[in-house]
């Protein structure tokens, strides 16, 4: 396939490029994150005296002042920061979230303020064989020249804060995260702050005994002083080179433009080689990105209107995310998708009222996905035992029934989504494990089928006949997250999973049995069921079959 000008459209090849850049700029991140990680951990030993920072530095040179530490640190450095370089020259357009900004910024100042440091310690050892100690090093940046030791403060923390974000981007997108943010911010915090305030400790430990620790004299070098300076010229015509670069390709480019349409009759007209996300930024419309444009996430997604013929096919790397999402056939990834010629879009996440204003506040208004446990009831009959009373008698009954299961439910430390009719959808595992949340849907089932004796027994005088329930449990994958639109918003879930639930509690009211447990909830739940009638269920829209366990009785499993 070909583009417009005989141009060749973007192939898989590329595509595969692209991602490994990106795998190797992550693996060169998480290498340096280590190093800092190291290196703050040494410092922090500075509350304990100097001796033990000097004790944890022998460590810590044994790790990265070996040939393979070496190159794989520097190595690291190189290749991250030319990767970073790349990515800037890719970009097409600069207009981007503060986060992404901040990441690209923070990046970029490192080497200035850390090149100081790095000709001081490492670039010196190398060149003269003398090893800068703690002493030596704390007593110059702080009392010698504290002015350049809150500069190399600042610079540390520059690096952490850059790594961290690279983490958070990395991360975010991963269902486990919300419930382990709490404690990944906390270690971020603490990790940069022990850090200094074990440098602190140590500067007034060698201020108040400067002769303790003696004034070792560094070997001079001739080639040491020019170390500097031509490590600021190299790194600051890298950056001028990637921006003239970037400057120059953007030249033919704007003679080649495409137009991107969408809705409210709003236009953005980019070179050809943006991206619909592109587009969206370089004119100011609003468009939902959470991985920041990486292709990790579906939220920039747009459902393609017209123009969809003639464009460039979606790369691995989105047709991966697509089939994940199990997106139809005309939509695209819009961080992803470069169209070749005009097009008309619609974002499919609204960034209208809730939309923006939930996806900034980030956690579940985003959309997770997340493995929970599902349960659905109904009552039985009901539709014929409201036609033989009054509606206030119907109502009564009905809001005994939702108190019952509601009460149910939040005891055995579930959450109601919603009711619907008679019916009572119930989600478990939002702060749980999938195993705790298999057992949680297990004990409210019992829960309700107790309560719902308890009800039959209170109003007897007033039923023809008990009240009886068809329950579904199962437990999977479920896309968790604020829906709806204005007062109407709240958390729900949806997805295979929600419709495995629905479609058991039906099975429950055919066979006439009052509840059916899948084969996967009752695994996370250790359940033993081998004893009782097993039967394979179809689940409309589902390719595999489901495994399930047919229980006559809810309370003959007992507790």
């Amino acid at each position: 396939m070909t583009s417009v000008r005989g141009k060749p459209a973007p192939d898989s090849g590329s595509s595969e490029i692209h991602l490994r850049t990106r795998e190797i700029r992550l693996f060169t991140g998480l290498v340096l994150g280590a190093f800092l990680l190291t290196h703050f951990s040494n410092h922090a030993l500075g509350l304990v005296s100097v001796e033990a920072m000097e004790d944890g530095r022998s460590w810590f040179n044994r790790l990265w002042r070996n040939p393979a530490g070496t190159v794989l640190l520097y190595g690291s450095i190189l290749v991250h920061f030319l990767l970073a370089l790349l990515a800037l020259y890719r970009r097409r357009t600069l207009r981007m979230p503060w986060r992404e900004a901040a990441q690209l910024i923070l990046g970029v100042s490192l080497p200035f303020l850390l090149v100081g440091h790095v000709v001081g310690t490492r670039i010196e050892w190398a060149l003269t064989g003398h090893d800068s100690g703690y002493p030596e090093v704390v007593r110059n940046l702080w009392v010698l020249n504290p002015g350049i030791g809150a500069r190399q403060s600042v610079a540390l923390l520059i690096a952490w804060l850059h790594g961290c974000l690279g983490v958070y981007f990395w991360l975010r997108p991963k269902s486990w995260f919300p419930r382990s943010a709490l404690l990944l911010y906390t270690g971020a915090v603490l990790v940069p702050v022990l850090a200094l305030l074990g440098f602190a400790e140590a500067g007034r430990e060698i201020a108040d005994a400067p002769g303790r620790f003696g004034t070792p004299v560094p070997p001079s070098s001739d080639i040491l002083p020019a170390a500097g300076p031509l490590l600021y010229a190299a790194f600051g015509g890298l950056i001028a080179a990637t921006l003239a670069a970037r400057f120059i390709r953007s030249v033919p480019l704007w003679s080649r433009r495409v137009r991107v349409f969408y809705p409210n009759d709003q236009v953005a007209t980019v070179p050809l080689g943006f991206s619909v996300l592109e587009a969206s930024r370089s004119a100011g419309i609003p468009h939902i990105s959470v991985c920041g444009g990486r292709g990790r996430c579906s939220t920039c997604r747009v459902r393609v209107l017209d123009g969809h013929q003639r464009q460039p096919p979606p790369t691995p790397q989105e047709r991966g995310t697509l089939a994940r999402i199990k997106a139809g056939p005309n939509v695209r990834l819009a961080c992803q998708f470069r169209p070749t010629h005009d097009v008309s879009v619609v974002p499919i996440l609204s960034t209208g009222r809730n939309g923006v204003t939930a996806l900034v506040r980030g956690g579940r208004a985003q959309g997770q996905e997340q493995e929970i446990a599902v349960l659905f009831c109904d009552l039985r009959g009901f539709t014929s035992l409201a036609e033989r009373r009054l509606p206030f008698d119907t109502v009564f009954i009905l809001n005994r029934y939702f108190e019952a299961v509601g009460q149910a439910v939040e005891d055995a430390g579930g959450y109601i989504d919603k009711f619907i009719g008679d019916g009572v959808l119930a989600l478990f595992g939002l702060k749980a494990s999938p195993q705790q949340a298999a057992r949680q849907a297990l004990d409210a089932a019992l829960r309700i089928k107790a309560a719902l004796v308890h009800l039959n027994e209170e109003y007897a005088s007033e039923f023809e006949q008990p009240l009886t329930i068809a329950m579904g449990l199962h437990a999977g994958p479920a896309i968790v997250g604020q829906m709806g639109y204005g007062q109407a918003t709240s958390l729900t879930a949806v997805g295979d999973t929600i419709n495995a639930a629905s479609r058991l509690e039906g099975l429950a009211k055919e066979l006439d049995v009052e509840l059916v447990i899948s084969e996967d909830l009752a695994s996370r739940a250790g359940l033993d069921l081998s004893d009782r009638d097993r039967r394979i269920v179809q689940i409309r829209g589902r390719a595999a079959p489901l495994g399930s366990w047919i229980i006559p009785r809810a309370d003959g499993l007992g507790r």
